[in-house]
């Protein structure tokens, strides 16, 4: 059998949602692995569990070879196909559509696939908007979504022999898209990565929302791009644009830009939250990209800080083990020049995924005393009991200090994960 990165995690949540008489519903951004995950990987499981292959019916919706059976992007056609499939009441089939946003009126196929006995409905879809406010109403509160990202750097370190350090460049400079492991230079990366953005997700988002600047959706992906782990809004971008490359776009458009591509998963917004006073702030968020390599293309690796997207790793490494994940801000009254002033000290995040919650700050190097307590000064004002920790770039023992922090390398975090102490 052909060998392949399993993608564990989420094989583990097929096989969980397996029969439950829901809809499975796989989403994430373009060319991260959805068709893989469910055509090759679950598919294998599936035969491997005895289930008869021609019970697998398996539609991709997103290509343009409409074969012996007609353009099966209309939903009567794709109905007619499906239904000539099943060929046994008795007998039980497992339905994947792939991208079947690309189908008008899908859901009411979709709806009446699942509410037949002997099926188990699987769909991809590349964009959210479809699945985000109306998903219970569309799907009549039988949608289950499970979320794929490109290779975590666990995945990617999959039967690779180089020293974990070099791996580490490559994966903060090239990214974890699945696509990369048939390019051989890093000529090819550089290309495909950059083909990714211009040919299929700027085009994908031009077309879904009839974008009449493209240009400006462009200069503003990369706005986005050059401010990962920094707190922006709508205004501080069109701002930016104003005075770097004099392009004026209003506050209200860059918002709508926002909001498309992160339907297209190309990015993911981080609230900021009030530690001690309980509350979000709505107005300013952090903004992460879904992929470093994504992020760094868009930029023609101009903006390679490795601060910056150690932080954006980490952050993706927390959502894809399961967490929410907001930025925390922790305010104080100190004396300040002999006057009491409230101060702010920022955390970089605050993970909670229901039954534990972490603060945790991201430090490249620790390399005094003095960049230590900048590290902890925040942890040390909250005076709750959740845990806390400094994940620090360079390869250390783990260890915990007398004030109860705890200190992980980057690599042990990447690979191990937070751990349950």
């Amino acid at each position: 059998m052909e060998q392949y990165i399993q993608r564990e995690n989420y094989l583990r949540q097929l096989i969980a949602r397996r029969d439950n008489g829901e809809i499975k519903i796989i989403t994430g951004p373009r060319r991260s692995g959805k068709s893989w995950l469910l055509n090759r990987i679950y598919k294998d499981y599936l035969i491997g569990e005895g289930v008869p292959e021609e019970n697998i019916i398996i539609v991709s919706l997103d290509t343009d070879d409409e074969e012996e059976f007609g353009d099966l992007t209309d939903r009567h056609t794709l109905k007619s196909y499906i239904y000539s499939r099943m060929q046994s009441a008795d007998s039980h089939y497992y339905i994947i559509l792939d991208e079947v946003q690309e189908v008008d009126g899908f859901e009411k196929l979709v709806n009446g696939l699942n509410a037949k006995d002997n099926t188990d409905i699987y769909i991809t879809g590349s964009n959210s908007h479809f699945l985000s406010s109306d998903i219970k109403t569309i799907f009549r509160g039988r949608g289950d979504e499970i979320r794929v990202c490109p290779f975590s750097f666990k995945e990617f370190c999959t039967d690779r022999t180089e020293p974990i350090s070099e791996l580490w460049k490559e994966y903060y400079t090239y990214g974890g898209m699945p696509g990369l492991l048939k390019q051989s230079t890093p000529e090819q990366k550089v290309a495909y990565l950059q083909r990714l953005w211009n040919k299929t997700y700027l085009d994908d988002v031009v077309e879904r929302h009839h974008v009449k600047n493209r240009e400006a959706l462009s200069a503003m992906a990369d706005a986005l791009c050059s401010s990962i782990g920094s707190l922006t809004n709508p205004n501080r971008i069109s701002n930016v644009l104003k005075s770097v490359q004099n392009m004026k776009i209003d506050s209200e458009t860059i918002s709508n830009y926002i909001t498309y591509l992160e339907e297209a998963f190309l990015f993911e917004g981080a609230k900021r939250y009030n530690i001690k006073g309980n509350k979000y702030y709505d107005s300013i968020k952090k903004y992460y990209a879904v992929d470093v390599g994504l992020r760094n293309a868009k930029l023609n690796f101009r903006q390679q800080e490795v601060t910056h997207i150690m932080e954006n790793v980490i952050y993706n490494e927390l959502r894809m083990s399961g967490f929410t994940v907001d930025v925390g801000l922790v305010e104080v009254r100190e004396m300040r020049d002999g006057k009491q002033a409230y101060i702010q000290y920022e955390v970089d995040f605050i993970a909670s995924n229901g039954t534990d919650k972490y603060y945790i700050q991201s430090a490249f190097a620790i390399d005094d005393e003095e960049k230590r307590q900048q590290e902890l000064n925040s942890l040390l004002k909250i005076d709750d009991s959740f845990r806390k920790i400094v994940i620090v770039g360079n390869d250390i023992a783990e260890y915990t200090d007398d004030k109860g922090i705890r200190f992980m390398g980057l690599f042990q975090f990447l690979l191990t994960g937070l751990g349950s102490r």
